[in-house]
């Protein structure tokens, strides 16, 4: 049972949970024209708090919620109390008087806990410096679209262990994805992801590496997924990082390490020629633009079964 939870990481749900979050996912979005789903969220509405641009959350979860037939409030941090002090706790605590749930893209993970600990609707983790747990939602349900399946299917990480990764991680092996990731040495993924992944394959029986080695990461791979070197809040490292991850690009040479036919994955923003050469950006295996759009359909069958039960959703 989803309804009411929070999801703050993929830790948070159990293989089953994810697995249900994607089921009705896929039927939002091939019955997205069914006049009965429309209506789904209907009177509810959603705070959006944004400590951190966006491009992809903002609309993808403004949009999920017309389609549903809520409605969306976009509350840029520095434009509520907080920016004036007031805690995270008691803004949890006053916007659960007004809406129906909340999705907050903030800087440090402790923040959104805070926040859920005020709050008594559903806190929807927008983006955190450990944690993105919506984005590897709309990649699992590409992935699974793509390859007709996710059990089994290899998927290679390469680059910054970032918060992205992390949540690649936890998603992925609930799944039964075989993952891989291959960071420069210093630039793992948190401990506690590995360790939850770890703990996820004993259940699913997939296979969970960490290497610094990309070529052997990649190896044999279904898709390849890369993010930014840089990522938001670490604007003081990129003159080292760029030295470091230099060697971490994907670029043609890489992807035919792994199957002839790997999709690419990422999460975007990018930039081309720094972790992915432009070919392979542009290329005929790329699906980026697919993960772009599957933010959408994952957030919708996500926050149908915060608000909701789901029945008659599930395949």
């Amino acid at each position: 049972m989803l309804k009411g939870r929070d999801l703050l990481t993929l830790k948070d749900f159990t293989s089953s949970e994810i697995r249900k979050v994607l089921d009705v996912s896929a039927t939002l979005k091939a019955e997205a024209k069914e006049e009965k789903f429309r209506k789904l969220l209907a009177n509810k509405s959603m705070a959006m708090l944004f400590q951190k641009p966006s491009t992809r959350t903002r609309v993808s979860f403004d949009v999920a919620m017309s389609q549903l037939g809520g409605h969306a409030i976009d509350l840029p941090m520095a434009v509520i109390q907080v920016g004036r002090g007031e805690t995270m706790e008691d803004t949890g605590r006053t916007l659960s008087r007004y809406v129906d749930v909340i999705m907050a893209r903030l800087y440090n993970h402790e923040d959104l806990v805070k926040l859920a600990d005020g709050a008594t609707v559903p806190v929807i983790n927008g983006l955190t410096d450990r944690y993105h747990p919506c984005q590897i939602l709309g990649d699992l349900l590409t992935l699974r679209e793509k390859k007709g399946k996710l059990k089994g299917v290899k998927l290679a990480y390469v680059g910054d262990g970032n918060n992205v990764a992390n949540s690649l991680l936890i998603g992925s092996s609930k799944c039964g994805v075989d993952v891989s990731v291959a960071t420069p040495k210093g630039y793992e993924p948190l401990e506690e992801a590995i360790e939850e992944a770890k703990l996820a394959s004993k259940e699913t029986g997939c296979k969970v590496e960490i290497t610094n080695d990309i070529e052997h990461a990649v190896a044999d791979a279904d898709a390849v997924y890369t993010d930014v070197w840089v990522s938001m809040g670490m604007e003081e490292e990129q003159e080292q990082r760029m030295k470091v991850f230099k060697p971490y690009q994907v670029d043609t040479h890489l992807m035919k390490k792994a199957k002839p036919d790997a999709a690419f994955m990422h999460c975007l923003p990018m930039h081309r020629g720094l972790e992915v050469s432009a070919e392979v950006a542009d290329g005929p295996h790329s699906i980026i633009l697919d993960q772009a759009e599957n933010r959408l359909h994952a957030q919708k069958g996500l926050l149908v079964l915060l608000l909701t039960d789901g029945k008659n959703l599930l395949p």
